[in-house]
């Protein structure tokens, strides 16, 4: 080969090397912002997510903000199977929520899942299952159940081109705690749909319902998202806001109308899945 044509060969390489590489970037950023719509996906995550609802109360005054502290943390148990453990831990600020009682600011009840989830797909379904804990965190009165609960997890959904679909689900029964406070029993169901581009770009839609047995009332958000996953110094962050309607809550004490929400996601992936 002449040095001339060389020269050429290696500059066309280097050349097509250059405008391959945002499309690699391009395609890790989608596959990681498919991942973060995956409940039980092998990768860690630790989102914050700000929370605004207002009308809350008998006098629809009480208004209420608040911080999840969400870790999610897979572990490999084995060539087939995944750990995934899921916290939600609420920084709660609120007012007026209950007439005459005034303010309230601290940490609220914990929930702690965990889901045993197959590292491969089952006939194109990802789920995962396991026990669910509520633990009475609160560091006030009105911020906590002050009863400890437990009962079943599980999730299911179906990742196809850019959608994701599927649904989350727990039931809690308590079991202890202080006596003068009233029983849980109560199912929360989490159905998602979302949709990431290749710019990830994703927009989702989902409800955070939860239907309270003893009391046989429902409390039903319908929540929209809009989230953009970017790189700060190699560090994957998803930045996102969106809204909420509540389309049924506790006639005394839900909130009322329309909402607002944030997220402030770290990603670190790992291997698994």
């Amino acid at each position: 080969m002449s040095i001339d044509r060389y020269c050429r060969t290696v500059s066309l390489m280097g050349i097509f090397c250059l405008l391959a590489q945002p499309t690699a970037h391009a395609n890790d950023a989608e596959e990681l912002a498919k991942k973060l719509s995956n409940p039980v996906a092998a990768m860690i995550s630790v989102p914050f997510q700000y929370n605004y609802d207002r009308g809350i109360g008998p006098l629809d005054e009480g208004h209420k903000s608040y911080v999840n502290i969400q870790p999610v943390i897979p572990i490999s148990l084995d060539a087939d199977w995944n750990l995934i453990s899921r916290t939600i831990l609420p920084i709660v600020d609120q007012h007026d929520v209950i007439p005459l009682a005034g303010d309230q600011f601290g940490l609220g009840d914990t929930t702690q899942s965990f889901f045993f989830s197959p590292k491969q797909p089952t006939n194109g379904i990802i789920w995962g299952v396991g026990p669910v804990i509520l633990l009475p965190t609160g560091t006030e009165k009105l911020l906590s159940s002050e009863k400890w609960a437990a009962g079943p997890t599980a999730v299911a959904l179906t990742q196809q081109g850019p959608w994701t679909i599927g649904i989350l689900a727990n039931h809690v029964w308590s079991f202890a705690g202080e006596e003068d406070r009233a029983d849980i029993n109560s199912t929360f169901l989490q159905p998602f749909i979302s949709y990431t581009t290749k710019d990830a770009w994703t927009f989702t839609l989902n409800s955070e319902s939860t239907y309270n047995w003893v009391d046989d009332e429902w409390s039903v958000p319908i929540n929209f998202l809009v989230t953009k996953l970017i790189k700060i110094d190699h560090q994957p962050i998803s930045l996102g806001a969106g809204v909420r309607y509540w389309a049924d809550t506790p006639e005394d004490s839900g909130p009322e109308g329309w909402g607002a929400r944030a997220v402030l996601t770290f990603l670190f992936p790992t291997g698994g899945q």
